[in-house]
């Protein structure tokens, strides 16, 4: 090194004992506001229907001095250090991190936008946001000057920032020599299987929320025939009331019968039943593991049950069960095709099977108190109403009904 370049370092490089003061001058400061901030920004985030991981974060000494640094040998006089203190939203999905950006937006004073995304073997971390806020300077005016009037919020995935940190660690605490192009190939082939996981990750995400849909539609139908089906029987010179029932909940289905699933489901809830029941034994011909036979079984039962093919539905409900003894649903829906029958006898014994399984079911009360009204067994079918109130005290049908059983006991 000649002098000239000595003289040049000498003139680059800072006092850092004085950097140094200047840093810890404001620490208190700073960590109170990036806690304030880190607080806020998890209150908005709640309105989300994932729920991100906020972290706060100071730089810590080595690393602003380090950087401060390279800004000088950059040519930068003043350096600015702009991520001095922020906060890292990690979010579960890619469509999460928009919604998150945008909620930030609308909340703080947007300085500078930036994604950072880098396809050189020495920069090749995915994508991730950065966004500039101002400090809100009520902040600033409660718990002090922080030495910068800047913060940065991080947007990542959680795949992102995992790569993140590794990346950190791997590549920019190290050099790279030329002999390292099997290295350069092996962690870009890590990257690559991240970025095609947070896709997948998506993809899943937004096929379960088509499937939600279609099953929401389809359960509302069903479960309006079942009221159809029973509850005038009890009420026929009375405005029907309707009752709250839970949702009907699918099991994890193979990957492979997904699409014949939302076709199956998209026919039921455009009631064409003998279309959906095709698709369901389609699934079936598959020959799926017991499990996945048990959930069609109650799905094409269901979708029998919706064309008034009792007897069919019954069959389904009935290989539903012998395939999954713990299959509460199947037991619930079998009795409900003996209480349209009017086989009142076995419908109680399909509800008591569903409620041995699973006891905390007010609608399965509700209904197995209906059928014992059905044989005349009043004290039963109240106890039933009772219990299915304690469970659902707000429900209307119920009340409406025990209002009845009070009138038939004459209490």
């Amino acid at each position: 090194m000649n002098k000239t370049e000595k003289e040049k370092e000498i003139i680059l490089t800072p006092e850092k004992n004085t950097l140094l003061e200047e840093y810890e001058k404001y620490s208190e400061s700073r960590h109170l506001i990036v806690n304030k901030l880190k607080e806020k920004v998890e209150a908005l985030l709640l309105d989300l229907d994932s729920s991100p991981v906020v972290n706060g974060r100071i730089k810590n000494f080595s690393s602003y001095f380090s950087k401060y640094i390279r800004f000088l040998k950059s040519g930068v006089k003043e350096p600015k250090i702009t991520d001095l203190m922020g906060v890292r939203i990690i979010c579960p999905f890619i469509e999460d991190l928009q919604a998150a950006e945008n909620l930030i937006k609308k909340h703080f004073k947007i300085i500078e936008r930036e994604v950072k995304g880098h396809y050189n073997f020495k920069e090749f971390g995915y994508e991730s946001t950065h966004l500039l806020i101002r400090i809100p300077p009520h902040l600033v005016k409660r718990y002090g000057n922080p030495g910068t009037d800047i913060a940065e919020i991080q947007i990542r995935t959680i795949l992102q920032d995992a790569w993140a940190e590794v990346e950190h660690e791997l590549v920019y605490k190290a050099e790279f020599s030329p002999f390292d192009e099997p290295m350069k190939r092996k962690l870009a082939a890590v990257n690559a299987s991240l970025s095609l996981a947070d896709i997948i990750f998506q993809e899943i995400r937004s096929y379960q929320r088509k499937f939600t849909k279609e099953m929401g539609k389809r359960r509302a139908s069903f479960f309006q025939k079942i009221e159809e089906s029973t509850d005038n029987l009890l009420f026929t010179a009375r405005q029907e009331a309707k009752t709250s029932l839970p949702v009907v909940e699918l099991d994890n289905p193979s990957s492979d019968i997904d699409d014949l699933l939302v076709n199956a489901l998209s026919a039921h809830n455009q009631n064409r039943f003998n279309d959906a029941i095709s698709q369901y034994t389609k699934i079936l011909e598959l020959n799926p593991d017991n499990i996945i036979k048990s959930i069609i079984y109650k799905h094409r039962g269901m979708a029998y049950f919706a064309c008034s093919q009792y007897e069919e539905a019954i069959n389904d409900f009935t290989l539903s069960l012998e395939l999954d003894p713990e299959s509460y649903k199947a037991a619930y829906y079998r009795g409900v095709v003996y209480s349209v029958q009017k086989q009142y006898l076995k419908a109680i014994d399909d509800y008591t099977l569903s409620l041995k399984i699973h006891p905390y079911q007010a609608f399965c009360l509700f209904r197995r108190g209906q059928a014992y009204f059905h044989i005349s067994d009043f004290p039963q079918a109240l106890a039933d109403c009772d219990n299915s109130l304690a469970l659902e005290p707000g429900n209307q049908a119920t009340i409406k009904f025990k209002n009845l059983l009070h009138e038939k006991l004459q209490m």
